[in-house]
């Protein structure tokens, strides 16, 4: 036994050996793995990352960024200098923003749509869209015609005194042929308006007419502009063959009309503040008015609708009516029909030969120097002009053209999952709001979950109706001005017929070309045009650091103005009033302290509620793109630009923006575009950590508004 075992031991020895050797060579091997792992895994995170898009749409956006970027611009100083200084330090308060570049591609987009060579079928909504826009392009056959075509016209109302060759014709008789047939408005405009609440009934509006000239004593220049507005209207007349000395005289008279009308309207203004329309009835206004045969006016205009004397109307100002009547009252026949007609030629001048639309830019161009303003383009290209009565016309087919061509099925899906999440964000960060109350957030979360968005286009251009959009009753005419008023009827007849229809929920205000998204809180909806979703705002390849960043704060700023009515006075009783009172009111100092360019103001108070807006659809933004990473791979990144995805968000939020500094319309509620930029970043404290900006400065002042 002790042989065998003897003989056993160096075996055993030899065996746990062998062991140990093993050990250590796994033990090497998964060290040298381990080693090797940690370097790929190094490599990976420090040299892959999220790839570059190569797309070229991706290159095309990476150029856009670099043109405009000032690089040597430091973005904790001056973000908006960094994303748009090569832009804003050329600019000037007529310079064009993004949005106004945006639409100008539409607008060659729809272009290139008209004047394709492609087959259509003859008689189709599309063959008649192309067709108009032809015939008001081609200016040599409009300019051959010269005024013969308006002189027909002026014929069928009974001529006029300064030719010599007319017939006195019935004064009303002639107002009901100008507004019905002729779309021209000279003592006062009817229209029909929906009701602002559902189910939207149609409601008759009768407001001052449109003056051209609003000419008054007391403004600077003033007998300047009354010679340029009389040489004006003695050149239109002079077209039509006009004898001088009667032009003089019944032109003057049409400037005093002008002028007593005008009187009438700020005598009102004076006298009423604030207060927009006032109802009564037609019966009512003949007795104010008695001038204006209104029962057989109203229903020439609002044909084939069922009016009588009992019929309630709106009118904005009741006492401009009421001196209206007594101007009229006052004024010989002869030179109430000269008033009319020249009013109706400055109305046609877009179907006109180029004498009257040259007469017409130039008065424009003086009333601009008169009034000390820096001379503008007053020389639209044809193109545009005839694309934009193009649209008026045929705004259904030539929409549905637009979106066939610049809007897929894709791009629409892409959008609308981006509007869902966005959506689903704001709904998540309602219960975070230590400001309002339980019963107010679930009334937003109601609204939120009921709203109604509409990508792209209405549905009536998605899924048209060919018996509405066939435009049986347009005839083209031999002149393109008798084209330009069939078309002009044949729209007041499909008005007519929509508002005679069944009610409808909501009816787009911009066409799909536009640049504009809009919240209608009366019906809950929320609009999108497909002109407002292209790059460089949105294209479903761009990384989606970009699409949150541009169009995803697009669309929070929209939603977030459900929440409009809480934040005005009283419009939240349930809310902790205290605390959203001093939220807002650290909000609108926090503007007010934000740099501006010498010589530019605003008004904080005045752009409060959008201000909230976009402070708000900032963060809302930023939340939908973190919850998106959470569920998504695969996220990429622009090259070149040298910017992290929460970089490139911010960036592509800012590059909306980017417009001359001191641009704002006194009307617009919105604030100047480096304040839309400022505000809300330097307001949020991830911005100021993702592009490590030290407290203190002017992008990460330290103290930030907690209103949302």
């Amino acid at each position: 036994m002790e042989t065998v075992w003897t003989q056993q031991g160096p075996r055993e020895e030899w065996s746990n050996r062998r062991t140990l050797l093993g050990l250590g060579l796994i033990s090497v091997l998964l060290l040298s793995l381990l080693i090797a792992f940690s370097v790929l895994l190094f490599y990976t995170f420090y040299t892959c990352g999220p790839g570059p898009c190569e797309h070229p749409v991706c290159l095309e956006l990476v150029a856009s960024y670099l043109t405009t970027r000032n690089a040597s611009a430091l973005p904790c100083i001056d973000f908006f200098s960094f994303v748009c200084g090569n832009l804003s330090s050329g600019w000037t308060n007529d310079s064009r923003s993004v949005l106004q570049v945006l639409k100008e591609k539409n607008q060659n987009r729809l272009r290139r749509i008209l004047e394709a060579s492609v087959p259509w079928s003859p008689g189709s909504a599309e063959e008649k869209t192309v067709r108009f826009y032809k015939a008001c392009m081609d200016t040599e056959a409009i300019d051959a015609s010269g005024a013969e075509p308006l002189t027909q016209v002026i014929e069928e109302l009974g001529g006029w005194n300064i030719t010599g060759n007319w017939t006195l014709p019935d004064f009303n008789h002639t107002l009901k042929l100008l507004m019905s047939q002729y779309g021209s408005f000279p003592f006062f405009k009817a229209y029909l308006r929906p009701q602002s609440r559902p189910p939207h009934m149609p409601v008759i509006q009768i407001v001052q007419p449109e003056f051209q000239i609003p000419f008054r004593p007391d403004q600077k220049n003033y007998l300047e502009i009354l010679r340029a507005y009389l040489s004006y209207l003695k050149q239109l007349g002079t077209f039509l063959g006009g004898d001088q000395m009667v032009l003089l005289e019944h032109v003057s008279v049409s400037i005093s009309i002008s002028s007593n009308l005008l009187a009438a309207k700020s005598l009102d203004q004076r006298k009423r503040e604030g207060k927009l329309f006032q109802e009564t009835t037609i019966a009512q206004l003949q007795e104010v008015a008695p001038s204006i045969d209104w029962l057989s006016c109203l229903r020439a205009i609002f044909s084939p609708m069922t009016l009588n004397s009992s019929q309630s109307v709106m009118v904005d100002d009741l006492e401009y009516i009421r001196g209206m009547s007594q101007v009229i009252g006052q004024i010989t026949r002869s030179y109430l029909q000269s008033h009319m007609i020249l009013g109706l030629v400055s109305t046609l001048i877009p179907a006109l030969d180029s004498n009257f639309q040259n007469a017409q830019r130039n008065l424009r161009q003086r009333l601009q120097e008169l009034a000390g303003q820096p001379p503008s383009a007053f020389n639209i290209p044809r193109w545009k002009k005839c694309i934009e009565e193009t649209g008026t016309f045929f705004e259904p087919t030539l929409g549905a053209m637009f979106v066939q061509e610049t809007f897929s099925h894709g791009s629409r899906d892409a959008a609308t999952q981006l509007f869902s999440e966005i959506q689903n964000a704001l709904s998540r960060h309602l219960i975070r709001l230590p400001w309002m109350d339980e019963g107010s957030q679930r009334e937003v979360q109601v609204k939120l979950s009921q709203i109604k968005v509409e990508m792209g286009a209405s549905e009536k251009i998605l899924k048209p109706d060919p018996v509405k959009q066939d435009y049986h009753n347009i005839k083209f005419g031999p002149s393109f001005l008798q084209t330009f008023l069939s078309c002009s009827r044949s729209l007041r007849e499909r008005t007519m017929r929509s508002f005679l229809g069944p009610p409808h929920s909501h009816s787009w205000k911009v066409p799909p070309w536009e640049v504009n998204a809009y919240y209608s809180m009366s019906d809950n909806v929320v609009v999108f045009p497909a002109g407002l979703l292209q790059p460089p705002l949105f294209y479903p390849d761009y990384p989606s650091a970009v699409n949150f960043g541009a169009a995803g704060s697009m669309m929070a700023h929209e939603l977030m103005h459900i929440i409009n009515q809480y934040l005005v006075p009283g419009g939240c009783p349930a809310c902790d009033i205290p605390t959203l009172h001093g939220e807002l009111l650290c909000l609108q100092q926090h503007y007010e302290s934000l740099s501006l360019p010498a010589g530019s103001t605003f008004n904080s108070s005045h752009t409060l509620l959008e201000n909230a807006a976009d402070t708000g659809a900032l963060v809302i933004a930023m939340q939908a793109y973190r919850k998106w990473q959470q569920k998504h791979t695969g996220e990429t990144i622009l090259p070149r630009l040298g910017l992290s995805p929460y970089q490139l968000f911010y960036q592509s939020y800012a590059q909306v923006m980017c417009g001359s500094p001191k641009l704002q319309n006194t009307q617009d509620l919105h604030s100047p575009p480096i304040l839309r930029v400022h505000g809300p970043l330097s307001n949020t404290p991830t911005f100021a950590r993702y592009f490590n900006c030290p407290r203190g400065t002017p992008m990460n002042p330290g103290n930030h508004c907690q209103l949302w």
